[in-house]
């Protein structure tokens, strides 16, 4: 398959991708939902981390949309350009019980998250009779707290993000977590800690267009692109290869499709494929 036509981003994990929400308080420095909108001047760097509603009549109308388009039958990504925290958690709440319930859908929800363990508590109380529907992703860059300030700045810290991953597992829920990006050089601290509670898949992934993002998001000083610099060099061929040598037979360990290119595997080949 041609780099052209690869299947990457969001549509490696989901068919479609909805948000009831634009701003994300994580305030994640390499952002690229923020630094897309604030290169098309719909948010800036000023108010980028405040979470302003969608109205109602717009979110509904694009989960019909998604609906007609796939018969019910989507996986849907749920949300993708900002988070579950206690200041939306209710508005998420409904937007996640108006997909569950809609008539005649069967779609699956992929709940992806810097989780808040209070949230986490609550949708897995909430959505208890739709297990079988929901998959719950949570993003784990480092297991180093002060590495997940510094690029996540308004995110949870490393135990809150596997206690809530404990949560759902032991809720009952299918569990899976993003490592993309790899924040630091021990991927394998997140690994080992939240294995036990993985039932699904731990994805390895690539900081995409790193320096490109962060400076739009606002933070191009020399400080933090040394440091962009340092985590980049991380991803040469040799240790992405080293990686894989370490994890390629196991069948939970997944590659995000820039780490695919590097490794010379096959991209997906269809939306939401999920591999």
């Amino acid at each position: 398959m041609s780099n052209k036509n690869r299947i990457s981003g969001t549509k490696e994990w989901a068919s479609a991708t909805l948000n009831c929400f634009s701003g994300c308080e994580n305030n994640c420095l390499y952002c690229y939902a923020q630094s897309r909108k604030i290169q098309y001047k719909q948010l800036t760097t000023e108010n980028k981390h405040i979470p302003v509603k969608r109205k109602w009549e717009a979110v509904i109308g694009e989960i019909k949309s998604i609906q007609k388009k796939f018969n019910g039958t989507a996986k849907i990504m749920f949300p993708s350009t900002h988070d579950i925290t206690p200041a939306t958690v209710d508005y998420c709440l409904g937007t996640l019980k108006y997909m569950l319930s809609y008539p005649g859908g069967k779609n699956e929800i992929l709940i992806v998250s810097k989780p808040n363990l209070s949230c986490i508590q609550r949708l897995c109380t909430e959505f208890a009779d739709y297990k079988d529907r929901i998959l719950f992703r949570f993003t784990i860059g480092s297991a180093d707290d002060e590495v997940l300030k510094y690029w996540e700045p308004g995110a949870g810290s490393f135990s809150e993000r596997v206690e809530s991953l404990k949560c759902a597992f032991n809720h009952g829920f299918r569990t899976s977590v993003s490592c993309e990006p790899m924040l630091d050089e021990n991927i394998k601290a997140v690994i080992d800690a939240v294995y036990p509670y993985v039932t699904d898949s731990i994805w390895l992934g690539a900081a995409n267009q790193f320096k490109s993002r962060v400076k739009w998001n606002g933070n191009s000083s020399g400080e933090v692109m040394d440091k962009a610099d340092k985590l980049l060099a991380l991803f040469s061929k040799e240790r992405i290869n080293g990686l894989y040598a370490e994890w390629k037979d196991d069948k939970k360990i997944k590659w995000k499709d820039e780490l695919k290119k590097l490794l010379g595997l096959p991209s997906n080949q269809w939306a939401g494929m999920d591999e």
